[in-house]
């Protein structure tokens, strides 16, 4: 077991289907706060709903969790949009105070109500956030700011609430938190010790260890526009 204070869930969400821009795009990046217990499966929560299951939802994105820490932050540098007035904001399944990216490692497990949960991943923003915040450039800040928020996979189904405790039962590489693996994705990206790391690092979804390896065979990075601008890339100024 390891020891450390559980933190509360402050919060629960789950979102319908809805546009996202002009062309009628679906996403269920609307999270609404749910009151009662909701059952947890292998690809999320029952009721909660994600529009392109190619790149969100599945079982290494099954839940989001995004660090209620962050808002203050954001309303600094943004203003104080109704949007960061309660959480899910940034599309999140999970709210808490007392975890950041900083805090939690890849394949940290979280005991939450009757579920287990393995943290698989970090948060890989995309252009719908710059639709949702009214912000050309909101995905490159999340992006930017390594303040993206992370998944889990679900490793024991079951019922979970707003009220629930998080309690962190395992620790298996502490190293890698989700701060220093954005660091060498993002900042250091050409780090070659870091990327033979990333890309043997079996926790990981095999398209981050993907990722890694192609980085060292070609000594390039990714192209993130299309990611984070859309389909047709917004041009500041």
């Amino acid at each position: 077991m390891v020891d450390r204070r559980p933190v509360v869930l402050d919060a629960l969400l789950l979102g319908n289907l809805s546009p996202i821009d002009d062309r009628g795009t679906q996403s269920g990046i609307d999270k609404q706060p749910i009151e009662g217990s909701v059952q947890l499966g292998s690809t999320g929560f029952t009721g909660d709903h994600q529009g392109d299951l190619k790149r969100h939802g599945g079982v290494d994105k099954a839940v989001h969790h995004y660090p209620r820490d962050h808002y203050s932050t954001w309303a600094d540098e943004i203003g104080p949009l109704p949007l960061l007035k309660r959480p899910g904001a940034f599309g999140e399944n999970l709210s808490t105070h007392g975890l950041t990216e900083s805090d939690v490692a890849v394949g940290d497990r979280f005991r939450l109500g009757g579920s287990l949960l393995e943290v698989s991943q970090g948060r890989q923003p995309c252009w719908k956030l710059n639709r949702r915040f009214d912000l050309p450039d909101m995905a490159r800040r999340l992006q930017h700011t390594g303040r993206t928020g992370w998944y889990y996979r679900v490793i024991e189904d079951g019922l979970v609430s707003a009220g629930d405790r998080m309690h962190l039962v395992e620790r298996r590489h502490p190293e890698w938190t989700i701060h220093r693996l954005w660091h060498f994705l993002y900042v250091d990206t050409l780090n070659r010790e870091a990327l033979a790391e990333i890309a043997n690092l079996a926790i990981l979804p095999s398209s981050w260890r993907d990722y890694a390896a192609k980085r060292l065979q070609t000594r390039k990075v990714e192209d993130w526009t299309r990611r984070l601008d859309g389909e047709t890339p917004q041009v500041n100024g």
